[in-house]
């Protein structure tokens, strides 16, 4: 097992009941979540040793998304607490045709306010076998994302292996006029581990992939995203065909710069209860496989598995063991434990 730091804003999520559109009837469901705190809160379920970076707010809000994260069992002490406000994000579940929407309130928070020297990296990184983030924070201003490239680079510097996930935002650069080719690409530079696909690899590298299967699209981005970034040694995304908003299929891919390509096949996901943090799901168990050092075939159908079993478990957390996830990838899956 590991030691994992994962740097990111905590948030609170605000939801319609049931299938509802927002204050369609007067009331939300209040959820905590986060890119960075999904993939934390996988990895604790793993048993791995998980602290959290960031600031929230110095109120009950920013102390209940904390201790949230504490009965996960993830460490806090890195989580600063500043005044302000909390990032919030708005949540409308979709249903058949009419698609999830989500609304941002995050500008002016406590995270995206905090000076990118506030966090002493080579303290919070002592010990740590991994950092991980995402691209999120560099698209939400000049501080998180200076913060974020110092967090990488003093991992690089420690010996701290990188894990980096694109999640490219482009509403929350566009906020801020942020140059998010340049700075994704920074980031990208520092890190062993990419989740990312060829569009993200467009956007930063500026490749176009005309070929007309999804496979050979990520290959070829791989391929590129090796050559630009030295460290990089492994890059994963999902491949996702909806059949509507409560069906999908998903696939896993695995790119190793010196192993191939390492295939999940195909699964049926739906009814969907919860698609929301599913990437970070799938992100967490790709991390778990790496770490444990297992082959990638096995990585990639574990972090396939990790990441549809997360689309049945209502708020952005998956709240799933590493017995469970092995069970999907295994036979007898749907048989009732007794």
């Amino acid at each position: 097992m590991a030691r994992v730091v994962c740097f990111g804003e905590l948030l609170l999520r605000l939801s319609a009941p049931g299938r509802e559109k927002l204050l369609q009837s007067p009331q939300l469901e209040v959820r905590i979540g986060g890119a960075e705190a999904n993939l934390g809160v996988s990895l604790s379920c793993f048993g791995h040793q998980v602290a959290a970076v960031g600031t929230v707010a110095d109120n009950a809000l920013g102390e209940a998304a904390a201790g949230e994260l504490r009965r996960h069992g993830i460490d806090t002490t890195g989580v600063r607490k500043a005044p302000g406000r909390m990032g919030l994000y708005f949540l409308a579940p979709g249903a058949i045709h009419r698609p999830a929407e989500v609304l941002y309130d995050r500008a002016g928070s406590a995270f995206a306010l905090a000076a990118a020297d506030a966090y002493d990296w080579p303290a919070l990184l002592r010990g740590a076998d991994w950092l991980h983030l995402s691209g999120v924070t560099p698209a939400l201003g000049a501080n998180t994302a200076a913060a974020a490239l110092a967090a990488a680079r003093a991992a690089r510097a420690a010996g701290v292996r990188v894990s980096f996930d694109g999640n490219f935002r482009p509403k929350l650069w566009e906020v801020w006029k942020g140059d998010a080719k340049a700075i994704l690409s920074e980031l990208m530079a520092e890190a062993d581990l990419l989740f990312a696909d060829y569009r993200d690899m467009g956007v930063v590298l500026g490749g176009q992939y005309p070929q007309v299967e999804p496979l050979a699209r990520i290959e070829a981005a791989a391929g590129e995203a090796f050559a630009a970034f030295p460290h990089l040694e492994w890059m994963a995304c999902t491949i996702r065909q909806p059949r509507n908003v409560d069906a999908h299929a998903l696939a896993g891919v695995l790119v190793g710069r010196d192993s191939g390509t390492a295939l999940a096949p195909q699964e049926e996901v739906g009814p969907i209860v919860d698609r929301i943090g599913g990437g970070d799901a799938f992100a967490a168990g790709v991390l778990h496989g790496l770490i444990k050092g297992w082959a990638p075939e096995r990585t990639i159908r574990f972090g396939l598995a990790a990441g549809c079993l997360k689309h049945s478990i209502p708020g952005d957390f998956n709240l799933v063991s590493e017995a469970d996830v092995e069970a999907l990838v295994g036979e007898g899956r749907f048989d009732v434990k007794r």
